[in-house]
């Protein structure tokens, strides 16, 4: 057998090199100060589409304690902010479970930063420069999570109920499925009939108010409430995932606690709250926007590689 040797040639190990300096030269400009956070943690994310790989502790002090290894470094990111560190960012590992694929590994590397001061547009434009650094991407698309549904399918997605999209989908679609969730048929569309044609760079931005996360939600110019998130895509592919953020601890605790509705609503097992993040953005963070970028997805790109196993060393099968 010869699964010992890296999947990732050579030339996209030092790729993966060069584009760390890179980042890091590009953060240092701008003044943004690199952190390092635990990846293990007592808390969990709430987000019922996700599925955290879980860990435990035992020895000293503390017998048989559960933890989580992060989907994302967000929540001690976020009380850093509060802290009063300033604009931040990590490049890092997260983990979620069941994610394995052409684009997916269940280890990978993510970078996260926040800016406060900023709001989501100049975020997006600062992620695009990014973009340009790295892979020398010409200048991306901006338009509104409606604007592409109209363009696409003809249909405006906020006032659309589920009967509407379940008929679309069939319309273009050979699936046999029974959805009484909204959000589930928006989902569908988006990923299987407009995603793989966001071929140029794109950001789509002003997002369903039911899928806000933890972005804020504000009225549109059309007075609709939509979630102030975007999304970039570059070459059909997901790349970053960036919000106007929720600084409001109320909101965030009654945001937690829906998701743990729809978990039990789901037959999925109740998971622990973040209760320190709570309570930071309680003590007053920062107004600030920020944004998660899939480093393994943006090497891909930048090295023109088809699977995600072309650029890490060891994925999954030979980990």
């Amino acid at each position: 057998m010869a699964d010992w040797q890296p999947s990732a040639g050579l030339d996209q190990i030092r790729a993966r090199a060069e584009l760390y300096r890179t980042v890091r030269e590009f953060f240092s400009e701008r003044q943004v100060l690199e952190v390092e956070t635990p990846i293990l943690s007592a808390a969990a994310v709430a987000d019922p589409h996700l599925d955290p790989l879980r860990s435990s502790y035992r020895g000293p002090g503390q017998q048989g304690l559960q933890l989580f290894l992060q989907t994302s470094p967000e929540y001690p990111m976020k009380r850093l902010l509060a802290a009063g560190s300033g604009p931040i960012y990590q490049i890092c590992k997260s983990f979620r479970n069941g994610e394995s694929g052409r684009r997916h590994n269940p280890e990978f590397t993510m970078l996260e930063w926040y800016r406060p001061g900023f709001d989501d547009r100049q975020l997006m434009a600062e992620v695009e420069a990014l973009l340009l650094a790295v892979c020398g991407c010409s200048s991306a698309r901006y338009i509104s999570y409606r604007q592409l549904f109209i363009e696409h399918l003809q249909i405006d997605p906020h006032p659309a109920d589920a009967m509407q999209l379940q008929k679309i989908a069939q319309q273009h679609l050979d699936i046999d499925l029974q959805l009484d969730d909204r959000d589930g048929w928006l989902d569908l569309l988006f990923s299987h009939l407009i995603e793989p044609r966001l071929q140029q760079a794109t950001f789509v931005f002003d997002y369903p108010e039911t899928q806000a996360a933890l972005a804020q939600v504000c009225e549109d110019e059309a007075g609709v409430k939509v979630a102030r998130r975007f999304e970039l895509f570059v070459q059909g592919i997901e790349l970053a995932n960036g919000y106007l953020e929720l600084t409001d601890g109320e909101e965030q605790q009654q945001r937690f606690l829906k998701d743990q509705n729809t978990r039990q609503q789901l037959g999925l097992q109740p998971l622990p709250i973040d209760e320190r993040l709570v309570e930071a953005l309680k003590s007053g963070m920062p107004a600030c926007a920020g944004v998660a970028l899939g480093m393994d997805r943006l090497l891909m790109i930048a090295e023109s590689c088809e699977h995600i196993d072309q650029v890490l060393a060891f994925p999954l099968a030979r980990a």
